[in-house]
């Protein structure tokens, strides 16, 4: 029988069907109103990209925008369930599959950067603990959205005369313009790639920026390792787009950042193959944070 993993960012949604191992995408996740009706229907395009047909067994997807209310909740498991005709769903955040797919044996931390910015603490009894992920007005400091949103900043700064000089205000874009954008949080995110390739250029102002956003990221993980018992050295994984574009140009001045507990590690898998494990294991550690649906 046919099981399906599905990892659903702020960028795009990624889908796998198991075990044969196509895959499909579809949009990302939109703020507003419509955002479960979009996410539904990035869901229904992605399994067809992947050719997904006949009833499917288990769909295990972790989102960005999981609905905070249980009830709510529930009812979008069920909608999922009715769109891949699915017999279960087993639904959380996009934090809890980065954790499944990155942490082998569970325990430990786990940063996911992309667009947003949220990490994940699980310790060895199980509890865990949620460190950021407030979203673009009131968190995920050190996400591309930081990134880039204080990289447009200083683009403006530099134009009007009010700061330094920068390679950054070369480009051609004039940021006022994104605020008519209806992706307007995608479109300050995808700033972010621009100002790590002038900070690599030398550009001081461009640098100061990425060194901000890796303190913010070495603060948000000094602060997820501190909810874990002990005094041992705790394994964090950085997973996600931003760590994947930025490589030690990022990681580096996060190291030296971190506090002695916390220890880099490489991840072990992707947040898709976070969702794989959810699908085809037991929960684990993660029993406390998955809502499911069962058909009836």
């Amino acid at each position: 029988m046919t099981s399906i993993a599905i990892d659903g960012g702020q960028s795009a949604l990624r889908l796998r069907v198991l075990p044969a191992g196509r895959v499909g995408r579809g949009p990302g996740y939109v703020h507003g109103p419509t955002s479960i009706d979009h996410l539904l229907a990035a869901i229904g395009t992605a399994a067809a990209a992947a050719g997904v047909a006949g009833p499917v067994e288990v769909v295990a997807l972790g989102l960005t925008g999981f609905p905070p209310v249980r009830p709510v909740a529930d009812g979008l498991a069920a909608r999922v369930a009715g769109v891949l005709d699915a017999g279960e769903v087993r639904m959380t955040q996009d934090m809890v599959t980065a954790h499944a797919g990155a942490l082998a044996d569970g325990y430990g931390v786990v940063v996911a950067a992309g667009t947003g910015l949220v990490s994940l603490a699980v310790d060895r009894d199980g509890s865990w603990h949620k460190v950021d992920g407030h979203g673009y007005l009131f968190g995920d400091a050190g996400s591309a959205f930081a990134i880039g949103r204080a990289g447009l900043v200083a683009v403006q700064r530099a134009r009007d005369g009010r700061g330094p000089a920068t390679k950054l205000a070369d480009v051609t874009l004039d940021p006022v313009t994104l605020y008519r954008s209806t992706t307007l949080v995608d479109d300050v995110a995808r700033f972010a790639p621009e100002v790590l390739r002038c900070a690599a250029e030398g550009d001081p102002v461009a640098g100061d920026l990425v060194v901000r956003a890796a303190q913010d990221i070495a603060e948000t993980i000094g602060a997820a390792v501190a909810t874990l018992a002990g005094q041992d050295a705790v394994p964090v994984a950085c997973v996600g787009g931003l760590f994947a574009g930025a490589g030690e140009q990022l990681l580096s001045p996060v190291r030296a950042a971190l506090t002695p507990r916390a220890q880099l590690v490489k991840a072990a898998g992707t947040s898709l193959d976070g969702a794989e494990r959810l699908a085809t294991s037991p929960p684990g550690p993660y029993a406390d944070l998955i809502v499911t649906h069962r058909r009836s």
